[in-house]
């Protein structure tokens, strides 16, 4: 999608995005991670597994002081061919959709 077919878009439309080829390069591919984050689904997911790795988290103590082990954070979202997710279009995110247009599709839900 080209970048004025993203601007044609109203903000506070919800937009369909999927993976049409994976980036090689980290930094794009980080930005459609991040992207993918703000799928409602997706973020119900993250903080659900955030509440279970608190409940989790084993304390102990050690020199007189309270130490804590945490878990590491949950991937819930991958880059992959395919991969298909739905947002609120908002401006702020207009120029992170810009610069990875080349790895998406996007269209309006």
């Amino acid at each position: 999608m080209t970048t004025e077919q993203i601007e044609s878009i109203a903000p506070g439309q919800t937009i369909r995005c999927t993976v049409s080829k994976s980036p090689r390069a980290e930094a794009p591919r980080k930005t459609i991670e991040r992207l993918m984050r703000l799928d409602p689904a997706n973020t119900k997911s993250l903080r659900r597994a955030q509440h279970l790795r608190l409940k989790r988290m084993h304390r102990y103590i050690r020199g007189n002081r309270l130490w804590s082990s945490r878990e590491k954070a949950a991937r819930v979202v991958r880059v992959t061919d395919g991969a298909t997710w739905q947002m609120s279009l908002t401006p702020a995110i207009t120029p992170d959709l810009k610069s990875v247009a080349d790895y998406l599709t996007i269209e309006q839900a």
